[in-house]
């Protein structure tokens, strides 16, 4: 099986800053590509960053400049960083985890429980 553990969330003022941290551990072959997800109150779950195991990365447009997705392939770990944090961003945020199962290749994704973000105006 796959474990996929989130950490970092927690309160903080419009303004500040938080880290999400996030591991995935398991009898997998590879860790393909990595994302961070979030679900606010009566919304639907929406991609925040997301990155590929070569480091590209891909932002919403309203995190773009504020968040930024990096990820430790030896540690088969993602991490965001997220700045100048907004009220709007309140929400939980999910970690999601392709791995790569031997011997044929095949693809499937993980996620993780949340953590949940919460910014005060």
């Amino acid at each position: 099986q796959v474990q996929v553990v989130e950490s970092g969330g927690g309160l903080v003022q419009a303004g500040g800053s938080l880290r999400l941290s996030c591991a995935a551990s398991g009898s997998f072959f590879a860790v393909d590509i990595m994302g961070w997800y979030r679900q606010a109150p009566g919304r639907q779950r929406e991609m925040v960053a997301m990155i590929t195991n070569s480091s590209f990365a891909d932002y919403e447009n309203s995190v773009k400049g504020r968040f930024t997705i990096s990820r430790d392939n030896a540690k088969n770990s993602v991490y965001l960083q997220m700045n100048n944090l907004k009220p709007e961003d309140t929400a939980v945020y999910y970690c999601k985890v392709w791995v790569v199962w031997m011997p044929d290749f095949r693809q499937d994704y993980y996620w993780g429980q949340g953590t949940q973000v919460t910014v005060s105006s």
